[in-house]
């Protein structure tokens, strides 16, 4: 799952600790999820996606294995997952044209790698280090089944954010709120310092929960796990259009649970 603190520029909420949000907590952590600080949003292990740890009990995402039955169902195959992510396209926001492009690892390795490596980032998505540790990160998505898919955030042609779009209701999130079908959680982090604490954070959250809701016609939620603690990463939520619907304890902390309702859209 998902952190989804990592850089989630919170704009006008309260004032950011000074560092980037990632989706939830550790993202490779087993910790259940990203934080978003107003900063950056981050996933962790619970963000649908399997990597290799050194703690023996981290828990990801693909040990929820599909059976082959189940997938033989989506007459596509497993991209129909997440509904063809690759053709979304691009979107107008009130910040500028956006799009959600899969990464590509020979083309986007090294850009992700560096934001990973600015301590602003990885004290949230803990993914500093050697290039080979981000690359495992992405690879145990991009050769999963389909549940997580990571991407760059492009904004007016500029790759300038990292995403994950994930099958929250096939991910271990799932064990610790009342999941519903074809939920779908996100994280994300800002990479550039100069992009971060300007409110792009939110306006792009509320951009691409609104577009997974255009595309993905079974959603009627988006989900995200920012550390309760995280005042700056819940503010950027909030101010996205999602709204606090629960506490809820996960392995590595204490989480919000956001949820941008299809229902509630042009409300909030």
């Amino acid at each position: 799952m998902p952190p989804t603190d990592a850089n989630a520029d919170s704009g006008p909420g309260p004032a950011r600790p000074g560092a980037p949000v990632a989706p939830g907590a550790a993202a490779r952590r087993g910790s259940a999820g990203p934080r978003a600080d107003g900063a950056v949003t981050r996933r962790t292990p619970y963000a649908g996606f399997a990597v290799e740890d050194d703690d023996a009990d981290c828990e990801d995402t693909l040990d929820l294995h599909l059976p082959a039955d189940f997938l033989a169902l989506f007459a596509g195959g497993t991209a129909h997952l997440l509904d063809h992510l690759p053709t979304w396209g691009t979107v107008v926001t009130r910040v500028g044209s956006f799009r959600l492009a899969p990464v590509r690892i020979d083309a986007d390795l090294p850009l992700i790698h560096r934001w990973m490596n600015d301590p602003a980032v990885s004290e949230f998505w803990d993914l500093a280090g050697p290039r080979n540790r981000t690359e495992d990160h992405l690879r145990s998505q991009l050769d999963g089944d389909g549940r997580s898919v990571p991407c760059l955030g492009v904004l007016d042609g500029t790759p300038m954010s990292y995403w994950e779009i994930y099958r929250a209701d096939l991910d271990p999130l799932a064990r610790h709120y009342p999941a519903r079908p074809h939920d779908t959680g996100v994280h994300v982090l800002v990479g550039g310092a100069a992009d971060r604490g300007r409110g792009l954070g939110s306006a792009l959250l509320r951009a691409v929960a609104d577009l997974i809701l255009d595309r993905r016609p079974a959603c009627a939620r988006v989900v995200a796990e920012p550390d309760l603690h995280n005042i700056p990463s819940v503010a950027a939520f909030l101010n996205a259009g999602f709204r606090f619907a629960d506490e809820v304890e996960l392995p590595a902390k204490r989480a919000a649970l956001m949820i941008r309702d299809r229902v509630l859209r042009e409300v909030l």
